[in-house]
C-alpha cells in the first residue's frame, strides 16, 4: 500500500493513490486531481460516468484519513478548467476536513484565486520550505530538491511471454520527485528512466520499487 524513501534526511511516504506525505511535516502532497474533468467531458457529449466524480473524492478522503496531515498542498491541475458543478461539491468538502489547503497553481488552474481564497485556500506559484522546492511543473534549482506534477508519468513493465504493462509511477532523479496524476479520470505520459533514477510504480493497491536492473 506505502513505500518510504528518505530525501535530503526528511521521511516521505509514498501512497498507491499517487500522494505524498512528508511525515516530519505533517504534509500531504497530490498533484494534477483534475477535478471538473468529467462533468467538461460530459457537457460536451462524452460518455464519462457520472460516479468518476465521486472516486475521486472518496479516494482523497481514504488518504485524508490514513496520514492524518495537518496541511494539505495541492501541486497544480487541481480543476481541469472553469468552473462546473464539481465546484460545488469542491467547497462542500474544504468545509468538511481540517488540514490547512495551499494550491500550487498549475497551467490548469484558471478559476480565479478568489474564488479559492474565498473557501479558506491560499495560492501561490510556488513554496519554497526548507530545501525543498514545491511547483506544479518539474522545476532545476541548485541546491534544492523539486517535488512537483504536470507529467502524469508511467512507466513500462515488460513480463514474460511479452507481457507488456503502462503503470503510473513516482519517478525520482537525483534532485527531483515528480508525482503520478491522483486523478481518476486522467491520462499518462510514458517516462524511460535511466540507472540514476528511482522509480516507484503504483495500482489500484498498491505501491512497489521497480528493479531498473531486470
Amino acid at each position: 500500500m506505502i513505500e518510504t524513501i528518505i530525501i535530503n534526511e526528511q521521511v516521505f511516504i509514498m501512497h498507491y493513490s499517487g500522494a505524498l506525505f512528508w511525515q516530519e511535516k505533517e504534509i500531504l502532497l497530490i498533484s494534477d486531481v483534475h477535478f471538473g474533468k468529467v462533468s467538461h467531458f460530459r457537457k460536451f457529449g462524452a460518455a464519462v460516468p457520472q460516479k468518476a466524480i465521486a472516486k475521486n473524492f472518496d479516494l482523497l478522503n481514504e488518504v485524508l484519513t490514513f496520514f492524518s496531515p495537518k496541511e494539505l498542498f495541492f501541486l497544480g491541475d487541481l480543476f481541469h478548467s472553469s468552473l462546473n458543478q464539481e465546484w460545488l461539491l469542491f467547497q462542500d468538502w474544504v468545509a468538511s476536513i481540517k488540514p490547512k489547503i495551499t494550491l500550487i497553481k498549475g497551467n490548469h488552474d484558471i478559476i480565479p484565486d478568489e474564488n479559492y481564497t474565498n473557501i479558506g485556500i491560499n495560492c501561490i506559484d510556488e513554496l519554497l520550505l526548507e530545501d525543498f522546492l514545491f511547483t506544479h511543473h518539474p522545476e532545476e534549482r541548485q541546491h534544492l530538491f523539486n517535488i512537483a506534477g504536470h507529467i502524469h508519468p508511467s512507466i513500462k513493465l515488460q513480463g514474460a511471454g511479452r507481457q507488456r504493462l503502462k503503470l503510473p509511477c513516482f519517478f525520482k532523479s537525483k534532485n527531483q520527485l515528480i508525482l503520478p496524476a491522483f486523478g481518476t479520470f486522467t491520462g499518462t505520459y510514458t517516462l524511460t528512466p535511466t540507472a540514476d533514477n528511482e522509480i516507484f510504480a503504483i495500482t489500484k493497491e498498491d505501491v512497489f520499487k521497480v528493479s531498473l536492473g531486470s
